[in-house]
C-alpha cells in the first residue's frame, strides 16, 4: 500500500485550490493500493512556532507526513507568495522537518495571468531547504476563476490532464 499525504494550503471554504486538488485526489482514487490522507488547515488548530498551547493537531500532521511515501503540496498564490496557511503547515512539520527526504509534487493556483509561478518558486526553495525532494514539473493554474466553475468542474482539458498527471508522476517516482 502506497501512502500519499496531500496538503491543502488554504483554509478558505470553496477555494479554487481545493477544486484543482479534487482532480488530483480523484486520480489517486483510480489507483489500487493507494491510500491518501488530506491535511486541511480548516479542520486543524496549528500554532505558531514558540506559541504555547495544545499541539495535538501538529502531532497528527507530523505523523501523516512521516508515514507518507509521497506528498502533494498545493497552495493558492496570495500577494505573490504562498498562503499563510501553507507556511504555517510547513512550520508545524517540525525542525528538522518530517518533509526531509520525502518526494513532493507541487501545485499552485492564481487568478492572474502567469499563475502561481512565483509562489511555486518560493515553495520549491523552502521545501528544498528543509530537505524535501521536490519533483520537477509543478502545475501552475493561471486564471483559475475561468478554469473552474463554482461547482468545481474543470473547463480546460489541458489543465485537467496536467493536474491528473501530477498524481501519476508522483506515483511513478515512488515506484522508482
Amino acid at each position: 500500500m502506497k501512502k500519499i499525504t496531500v496538503i491543502l494550503g488554504t483554509s478558505r471554504p470553496g477555494s479554487y485550490t481545493s477544486k484543482a486538488l479534487a482532480l488530483i485526489l480523484d486520480e489517486f482514487a483510480k489507483h489500487k493500493g493507494v491510500h491518501v490522507d488530506l491535511i486541511d488547515p480548516s479542520h486543524l488548530t496549528l500554532l505558531f512556532p514558540g506559541q504555547d498551547g495544545n499541539r495535538k493537531d501538529q502531532e497528527i500532521i507530523q505523523e501523516m507526513v512521516t508515514q507518507a511515501d509521497g506528498i502533494v503540496f498545493s497552495t493558492p498564490e496570495y500577494h505573490g507568495s504562498m498562503s499563510a496557511a501553507a507556511k504555517l503547515i510547513i512550520e508545524n512539520l517540525s525542525f528538522p522537518s518530517v518533509l526531509a527526504d520525502k518526494p513532493v509534487a507541487m501545485m499552485g493556483v492564481a487568478t492572474g495571468g502567469i499563475g502561481a509561478i512565483k509562489t511555486l518558486e518560493q515553495l520549491r526553495l523552502t521545501l528544498s531547504h528543509i530537505g524535501a525532494i521536490v519533483l520537477p514539473f509543478p502545475v501552475s493554474v493561471a486564471r483559475v476563476q475561468k478554469i473552474f466553475t463554482k461547482d468545481g468542474i474543470c473547463q480546460d482539458e489541458t489543465i485537467e490532464n496536467l493536474l491528473r498527471g501530477l498524481a501519476d508522476r508522483l506515483l511513478e517516482y515512488i515506484d522508482g
